[in-house]
């Protein structure tokens, strides 16, 4: 059966990672990594099919060796935590032969990849014949026309002319200088801290803060390596692979389809089964336990169980069967109907002032945050203002007493101005209970999400209420069906079961809100249902003294519908 599968990582450096040590692996091969000396050899592993380079017509010749290739990339990136390839794992069909994988693999890494710019390194693994599945590493870097690194993020200075400000690249601020737009400078304004152009600056005679001009925080990015990055090129991927495989599925005469899509999206009540990997099945192969493979165990026992019920259902469906419906089923069905609006109107209430709670916190935590997050700003700005002013400090000979002079009272001020703030961070932190900048924003987090909540609650009333009210339509029906027994019968029936089934309600209430009930809103919404229930009643009994209700039969103790 093929199966769908199309996991994507980014190997970084942040999380010990290697360009290098991902292509010597897929490969099956030895690459030595000129960044940090290490050799890295997989030549002992075994179930290599097939392996590959694919380049862009703009890429150097000398790529189609993986070891050069990869250390071109290692030494694009300069930084510790640099991104150094996407890992793309496709399972492949077992419907497919070895030799009509890799035309599949090849077509999507030149449609979706190669044409888009970016150097690839490919190979096919498949050890037991019933795993196989492609490697695909790409280039996470842009190339230029002439084979060299775009880069991914350019420094981007906010400018302004005329009290517009938009920001500028150092390319384009060559040509936007020309227009009469200028870098903002850092200008001691008395003790504060203003960003203006530096005409405006030299013609008040403040003094400049700072070399640094203002730039915005994350700079640009690059256009095409953001697409890359976006989940919208993800998801294109992903059905681009789905569409291929299905082609060449049917060109081979298989009936097999895979489906991108989650079972959710699909439909689809049975549970996904985990990833294990090879570690667990190793570990399991030796004849030890592992947590993943017995979960996914489970899972197809589950799903294997709604298989057969879902089966069962239909078969029962299809024939017709006679219901026998004593006045003891029709007294109890009664009461859980009776339950399961008082447990409607329980969780309306508990949600309405739930709610209501949770508006009141968003509306007194959204300032403070707001003043923290703005405040905390200007202090990590500040602290990097001063690490600039002591740097160049340092940098001076004793001999430049006056510029020496001046950066210390420059320090001095920005010491002043950095413990103001400390306090106010200090302050608001204290009032929102809270210890650190790491708890703020975990409440900054918390804060969105009850907002949100807060925002849906009016569509989550609507399906309470739509859940109360299918309830109503069906004790209507049972009221019909139970036209023909004795009012008081029934009520003595449905008083003998009322207390087990409150109990399994309130059972079922605790559990859905997570905490006790509360016995103030659980009686008020028994007030209600039990006026919905005697009003239902009520009805069904002058339809039937009116002659407009037919009784279903004459006897005391059954019916069939």
């Amino acid at each position: 059966m093929a199966i769908y599968h199309n996991a994507v990582k980014v190997t970084s450096r942040g999380t010990g990672e290697s360009a290098c040590a991902s292509s010597a692996y897929i490969s099956c091969s030895v690459l030595y990594n000129d960044y940090d000396g290490i050799r890295h050899d997989y030549t002992g592993k075994s179930g290599l099919v097939w392996e590959q380079i694919f380049l862009p017509p703009m890429a150097p010749a000398e790529w189609q060796n993986r070891e050069t290739l990869w250390n071109a990339v290692e030494a694009a990136e300069k930084s510790k935590d640099s991104r150094l390839s996407r890992m793309h794992i496709v399972a492949l069909p077992l419907e497919l032969t070895k030799e009509e994988w890799i035309p599949l693999v090849t077509e999507y890494i030149q449609t979706q990849f190669v044409s888009d710019g970016m150097c690839v390194d490919v190979a096919i693994h498949d050890e037991d014949g019933h795993n196989p599945h492609a490697h695909i590493i790409t280039t996470v870097r842009p190339l230029n026309q002439d084979g060299t690194w775009q880069n991914k993020t350019e420094k981007e200075y906010i400018c302004v002319r005329n009290g517009e400000e938009r920001g500028f690249t150092a390319a384009e601020f060559k040509e936007a200088r020309n227009d009469g737009w200028e870098k903002l400078y850092p200008y001691l304004v008395g003790k504060k801290k203003v960003y203006m152009p530096a005409s405006e600056g030299e013609a008040h005679g403040y003094e400049r803060a700072s070399k640094y001009p203002k730039s915005t925080k994350y700079g640009r990015q690059n256009p095409i390596a953001a697409r890359w990055n976006s989940e919208t090129q993800l998801e294109q991927w992903r059905i681009a692979w789905e569409n291929i495989s299905n082609k060449l599925l049917e060109h081979a005469g298989s009936e097999e389809r895979i489906d991108h899509r989650s079972h959710t999206e699909r439909g689809i009540d049975e549970q996904p089964t985990i990833h294990e990997g090879p570690a667990a099945r190793m570990i399991e192969k030796k004849g030890g336990f592992s947590d993943r493979c017995e979960l996914n165990r489970q899972i197809k026992k589950d799903n294997e169980e709604i298989r057969y019920w879902k089966s069962v259902i239909e078969k029962l469906k299809q024939i017709p069967v006679a219901v026998v419906d004593t006045i003891k089923d029709l007294a109890y069905k009664i009461e859980e109907k009776r339950q399961e609006i008082i447990t409607g109107y329980y969780l309306l209430a508990h949600n309405d002032e739930t709610m209501e709670s949770a508006a009141q916190y968003v509306a007194k935590m959204e300032p403070l945050l707001s003043d923290y997050m703005e405040n905390h700003d200007k202090f990590v700005s500040a602290r990097k203002d001063r690490k600039d002013l002591v740097r160049e400090y340092d940098s001076l000979s004793p001999i430049h007493i006056l510029k020496r002079k001046e950066l210390s009272q420059q320090i001095d001020a920005l010491d002043t101005r950095i413990a103001k703030l400390k306090k106010k961070d200090a302050r608001i932190l204290k009032t929102c209970g809270k210890a650190n900048h790491r708890e703020m924003l975990a409440l900054q987090e918390y804060v969105v999400k009850t907002k949100t909540a807060v925002q849906n609650h009016p569509a989550t009333k609507a399906r309470q209420e739509s859940i109360i009210g299918r309830a109503i339509t069906a004790l209507k029906d049972l009221f019909i069906r139970a036209i023909s027994y004795d009012p008081i019968a029934l009520m003595t029936e449905r008083k003998a079961v009322r207390a087990d089934i409150e109990l399994k309600g309130t059972e079922t209430i605790e559990k859905t809100i997570g905490k006790k009930h509360s016995f103030r809103i659980y009686l008020r919404s028994k007030e209600k249902a039990d006026e919905i229930v005697d009003g239902v009643e009520r009805e069904q009994k002058e339809q039937k003294s009116r002659g407009k209700e037919k009784p279903f039969h004459t006897k005391d103790t059954e019916r069939i519908a």
